[in-house]
């Protein structure tokens, strides 16, 4: 039986996938873009963005020098915002330190904000041809069923040996075409659930497979249950303007604009009065959003307010009025831009 390495190169070139918009490049720049924006989001969701990412800031420099409430306008919907203001600070840095040239390196690469071990080789690989092991997700779901590794991926035991296992595996040439064979069969074949195992070129010594495992590697994430959070958001209407406030640098949905926030059982028009200096008039309150981030769930309740007297010295930096139909394609959460945009539409709720 040929090496894993050399049956994964030649299932990638015929059987891979080719028709990605970064596949197209061995541009660093935009090899980085696409890596980062793959973490934790599928392709298919991630293509639109990448386009309009590369048109607005076709390089390093560009990215840099825009402000980064452009970036994250454009990041807008992706979700974990963090990877865009990583991805700003890593093109300052980038610019300051490198010339505005990636590093070559992963040892380089890894140095700069928001790149990890795995996403530094990915770019080295595909980018040089660098002879560096890979380790996103899908790879370690493919690498614990073929080598039988047991337990929770995210545990630093586990983790250390499916590194071992990547570094042993590489092969000594052609690793660009093996790194994306290895993306390319997570995602595509070797699959969470209902793994397409007729299709896999490593079927045949695989030891999840042998040992009628499949389902049970890698383990699960222990299940923990997740804290809940509950606001109210307020929705403070003026001729068709909606109040927008730019949220802090650090947080959930750091530095993106979003609705003005209270606690569940405040009353709207004494925060207004007292926050604002401004008069205004409660009105019904929405069905309750529900959003899931990593660390806990959010409930987020809509409460309209209608403004009868808005004082001009409440005009302060980090508020906007903006139009409904303007506020829904400004750089909000999604479920934020989806709110809005139904009252665009004229059926908010």
């Amino acid at each position: 039986m040929k090496p894993l390495a050399a049956r994964l190169i030649a299932w990638q070139r015929a059987h891979g996938r080719h028709d990605l918009p970064w596949q197209a490049t061995r541009d660093p720049y935009r090899i980085w873009l696409s890596e980062i924006m793959l973490q934790q989001t599928r392709a298919a969701t991630v293509i639109p963005y990448y386009q309009r990412f590369v048109a607005e800031f076709p390089d390093v420099q560009a990215l840099a020098d825009a402000p980064l409430g452009h970036v994250l306008e454009l990041w807008s919907g992706l979700g974990y915002y963090r990877r865009a203001h990583l991805l700003h600070r890593a093109a300052h840095a980038i610019v300051a330190e490198h010339g505005g040239v990636m590093p070559r390196t992963p040892k380089a690469l890894a140095e700069l904000p928001g790149i990890g071990r795995s996403t530094a080789a990915a770019i080295a690989a595909l980018a040089h041809g660098t002879r560096a092991a890979i380790l996103d997700g899908n790879v370690k779901r493919v690498l614990a069923r073929h080598e039988g590794i047991q337990g929770y991926p995210g545990e630093a035991r586990v983790e250390r040996a499916l590194w071992a296992r990547a570094e042993a595996l590489l092969p000594a040439r052609d690793v660009a075409t093996y790194t994306q064979g290895l993306m390319d069969l997570g995602a595509a074949v070797c699959s969470r659930k209902a793994p397409r195992c007729s299709a896999c070129p490593i079927a045949a010594d695989c030891e999840a497979r042998r040992s009628a495992r499949i389902e049970e590697l890698p383990a699960p994430r222990p299940k923990k249950a997740l804290p809940r959070r509950a606001v109210k958001a307020l929705i403070i209407e003026r001729a068709g303007e909606v109040l927008l406030e730019r949220r802090p640098s650090t947080g959930v949905w750091a530095g993106l604009w979003s609705l003005p926030e209270v606690e569940p059982n405040a009353d709207a028009a004494r925060h207004c009065r007292k926050r604002f200096g401004a008069d205004v008039m409660p009105r019904e309150a929405l069905p309750a959003l529900e959003h899931a981030f990593t660390h806990f769930r959010l409930t987020l309740t809509p409460q309209r307010c209608m403004v009868r007297r808005w004082p001009m010295h409440a005009e302060e930096p980090g508020l906007v009025w903006l139009p409904f139909a303007e506020a829904a394609g400004a750089a909000l959460p999604a479920p934020i831009k989806k709110l809005l945009r139904s009252f665009a539409s004229g059926s908010p709720g």
